[in-house]
């Protein structure tokens, strides 16, 4: 496969860094071709600003997702983000990795998608109409390929569960995970987070280490979370409501776009699961 990662850390002397070499070691032993985007280290402009739409008169309103979608038709987009655009055509897999910073991404690689993720590449594609409201959420330029997130908190890891005062790691990653990454189509994978990433000593980097190239050498065989397709029959169109009685006992916000899935107990009988996220942190 071809894997591209998108990195985002300013030291590649951190733990980052050297989780990055981990995964494009195993990911080249295993036969795959591996293109890295150092987003600190190219200098990467994260600013959306009149300077990407050169269409644009100078007297002119900027309005982004317009001026966007004009430079993107017309084949005017910045270099820099054309180049971007054809490592994720170039590649089967996305990797985002990036350090959780105030509980997101860092500034640099929201950018990036800001920038990259141009009207009419990554969104704005499709038919609009009652029966679809265009290519998305599971369709999409993106469709077909799979992408994921590797990612280290400071916190620990009792800190991001389900009752954990920072709020579930699934919840905090769902916004990239699934309107980011499942938004222009990708299969998307469960996140590959690092706890206590300040603290974390020699023993403990060579076990997670190797539990990354365990995940590098399962890219495509990992189940992919079972996000539902906006185009499949589960919303209401146009307003995008999910139809009532498809939620499963007890779920609300985030939890409602995951499709239920059914786990069997050691008895033989169904039991239900939340998503296939629930587990990741426990073997992240």
């Amino acid at each position: 496969m071809k894997v591209l990662i998108v990195f985002a850390h300013p030291e590649p002397r951190s733990l980052n860094g050297s989780l990055r070499d981990v995964a494009v070691r195993e990911l080249e032993a295993e036969g795959h071709e591996v293109r890295v985007s150092d987003l600190y280290a190219h200098g990467w402009t994260s600013e959306v600003g009149r300077a990407d739409f050169p269409l644009l008169p100078q007297d002119a309103r900027l309005a982004p997702a317009a001026a966007s979608k004009q430079a993107f038709e017309s084949g005017t987009l910045t270099a820099d983000v054309k180049a971007e655009i054809e490592k994720l055509l170039w590649a089967d897999v996305l990797i985002l990795q990036f350090p959780l910073w105030w509980f997101s991404m860092p500034a640099i690689l929201k950018g990036w998608v800001d920038r990259v993720f141009a009207y009419g590449f990554a969104y704005g594609v499709g038919e609009h109409s009652d029966k679809r409201w265009g290519d998305r959420y599971g369709e999409g330029r993106l469709a077909g390929k799979r992408a994921m997130l590797i990612v280290t908190a400071g916190g620990w890891e009792e800190h991001y569960a389900a009752r954990g005062i920072n709020g579930p790691i699934d919840d905090l990653l769902f916004p990239i995970n699934h309107g980011i990454l499942y938004y222009p189509g990708y299969d998307v994978l469960p996140p590959f987070v690092v706890y206590k990433a300040d603290k974390l000593d020699e023993a403990g980097f060579q076990a997670t280490a190797e539990r990354l190239r365990e995940r590098m050498r399962t890219l495509a065989t990992t189940s992919p979370i079972p996000y539902r397709r906006q185009n499949g029959g589960d919303y209401l169109i146009p307003s995008m409501q999910l139809r009532a009685g498809l939620e499963h006992s007890g779920a609300t916000g985030f939890a409602l776009h995951v499709e239920q899935a059914e786990a069997r107990s050691p008895n033989g009988e169904a039991s239900s699961m939340r998503s296939t996220t629930d587990g990741c942190a426990a073997i992240a």
